[in-house]
C-alpha cells in the first residue's frame, strides 16, 4: 500500500511538472504577466532546478529523505500562494520555488524510495513507482492544455491542488516506520 501510495505522490508531482513544463509561460500571461515576462520568469526554472539539486547535495543532503520529499512538494503550493497574493511582479518567485521543487523532486524519486523500502528490490520497486508519472506526464500536457483553454489563470489553483494532495500523500506516509 504504501507504494503505491508513494506512486500516486510522483504522479501528482509528474502531473504539475509536465503540465508546468509545457504551459507555463502561457499560465503566467493567463494570471496577468506580459508576455515578455511570462518567458523571463519561465526561463529561470532550471537554474532553480539546478540550485535545488546542488541545495541538496549539500546541507539537505543530511537531512532524512521525507524532509527532502517534504520541502519539494511544498514548494509548488508556496509559489502559487504567493503568485496568487501579489499577481504578476512575483512571477519570478513563482518560477524560481516551482523550478526548486522540481528539481528537488528528481532527487527525492531515488531517495526517498530507498530509505522507506530498502535497497532490495529496489530496480523493480523505482520502475513501479515511475510508472504512474510517467503516464501522467505523457497525458497531462494535452489534457491540461484544453484546462487552460477552458478556465484561463484559474488554472494555477488545479496545480496547487494536486501539490496538496501530494502533501497530503506525504504526510500518510510520514506517519509509518522506514
Amino acid at each position: 500500500r504504501d507504494l503505491w501510495l508513494l506512486a500516486a505522490v510522483f504522479a501528482c508531482g509528474g502531473f504539475v511538472f509536465a503540465s508546468l513544463a509545457a504551459h507555463l509561460p502561457r499560465v503566467l500571461e493567463a494570471v496577468g504577466c506580459t508576455p515578455a515576462m511570462a518567458v523571463a520568469a519561465a526561463s529561470i526554472v532550471g537554474a532553480a532546478q539546478v540550485a535545488a539539486r546542488l541545495a541538496e547535495a549539500g546541507y539537505l543532503g543530511r537531512l532524512p529523505p521525507m524532509i527532502s520529499a517534504w520541502v519539494a512538494s511544498a514548494l509548488h503550493p508556496l509559489a502559487v500562494c504567493v503568485l496568487l497574493l501579489f499577481g504578476p511582479p512575483a512571477a519570478f518567485v513563482f518560477a524560481a520555488l516551482h523550478g526548486a521543487g522540481v528539481g528537488l523532486m528528481t532527487i527525492v524519486k531515488g531517495t526517498l524510495p530507498l530509505h522507506l523500502f530498502g535497497a532490495a528490490g529496489f530496480g523493480r520497486r523505482a520502475g513501479i513507482l515511475e510508472g504512474p508519472s510517467r503516464v501522467i506526464q505523457a497525458a497531462s500536457p494535452v489534457a491540461f492544455g484544453v484546462l487552460l483553454d477552458r478556465i484561463g489563470g484559474d488554472v494555477i489553483w488545479v496545480t496547487g491542488a494536486v501539490s496538496l494532495v501530494a502533501l497530503a500523500g506525504l504526510r500518510l506516509l510520514s506517519g509509518r516506520p522506514a
